[in-house]
């Protein structure tokens, strides 16, 4: 670019100028050269590009992760693998969980697998995290578990499955269907339906699954804090002893599943075929998910967790 009078807008010149100095590497003075101005007016420019969103600045911080307690979820678990995250006071602890998840289900991924999902807010993380991959062929994401209402917010459902299946460049299989139903003829009924019982087919065959890990503490639990589930339900949850779910499907602290008269209403995987998929990533942290990652492991529905440093301390702790 050759010394010459800017005749471009603002927003042009703007771009022009953070180009040379962020790309280039030039200096101020060479870019003052170029423009026209002084070196003090282009330092003014590169903020006003900064406050204006020209620029956007996005520190790419590497995950620290905690080996040893990594090693000692597996030797107790009987894990495939283990990530535990270590988390800075200032972290939002879902962007790194959701990046050791995305890391770690990408790096089992080959061609014409099937990727079943559920939702929730560290699945959606998950999602975040994920480069757009072109490189391997042929994927379907599948939905697990029904929708959880009218609206598609950005952890539900459907809204994890297409924006996983954009990420992969892969086809997106729906459940078109509410997650809850009133009675069990009725989810009979609905399991019936060929469209859903396709997609469950579909399911039933993944590869591999990208699981959050719910708790049944009406405090925590994103069924209850979301208004899909009412507060009935939730007392007959809880004093059936449950104390987590994974894609609706309820347990104790031991493992066992409990609360059948709501896994009976259910439209989504079923406990058994869930468990018959040879990769489960669980995602979940914090005190909340202690023990409901307790039962989750201790029942076989993940075989792989990611989770933080602090609780994966109490999950070994508690476990014993």
């Amino acid at each position: 670019m050759k010394n010459q009078n800017y005749s471009k807008d603002r927003q042009s010149l703007l771009a022009d100028i953070a180009e040379m100095y962020f790309l280039e590497g030039r200096t101020q003075s060479e870019i003052a050269a170029v423009v026209g101005v002084t070196r003090s007016n282009i330092s003014r420019m590169l903020t006003e590009a900064r406050n204006t969103g020209i620029v956007l600045i996005q520190i790419n911080r590497p995950l620290m992760e905690n080996h040893q307690l990594s090693q000692q979820l597996i030797d107790r678990f009987g894990l495939i693998n283990a990530r535990v995250v270590a988390l800075s006071q200032s972290t939002n602890p879902l962007s790194p969980l959701g990046k050791a998840a995305g890391t770690e289900l990408i790096s089992y991924l080959r061609q014409g697998w099937i990727i079943g999902t559920s939702w929730g807010t560290a699945i959606s993380a998950t999602v975040e995290e994920i480069d757009k991959l072109t490189s391997i062929h042929e994927i379907k994401v599948v939905q697990l578990l029904g929708a959880q209402g009218a609206r598609i917010e950005q952890y539900d459902a459907h809204s994890i499955v297409r924006r996983l299946a954009d990420k992969l460049d892969a086809e997106g299989v729906y459940l078109n269907a509410p997650f809850l139903v009133e009675d069990q003829t009725t989810a009979s009924s609905l399991l019936s339906n060929k469209s859903i019982s396709n997609t469950l087919n579909i399911g039933k065959n993944a590869n591999i699954a990208l699981l959050g890990v719910g708790s049944s503490d009406p405090e925590h639990s994103s069924y209850y804090l979301a208004d899909y589930v009412n507060q009935q339900d939730m007392v007959a949850i809880h004093h059936a002893g449950a104390i987590g779910d994974i894609c609706g499907r309820f347990y104790d602290l031991s493992g066992n599943m409990t609360a059948f008269e709501f896994q009976n209403r259910l439209i989504g995987i079923s406990a058994e075929d869930l468990i018959r998929i040879p990769i489960r990533i669980g995602v979940a942290g914090g005190p909340a998910k202690v023990e409901p990652i307790i039962g989750a492991l201790r029942n076989n529905l993940i075989n792989i967790l990611v989770s933080d440093e602090k609780t994966v301390i109490d999950v070994l702790e508690r476990s014993k």
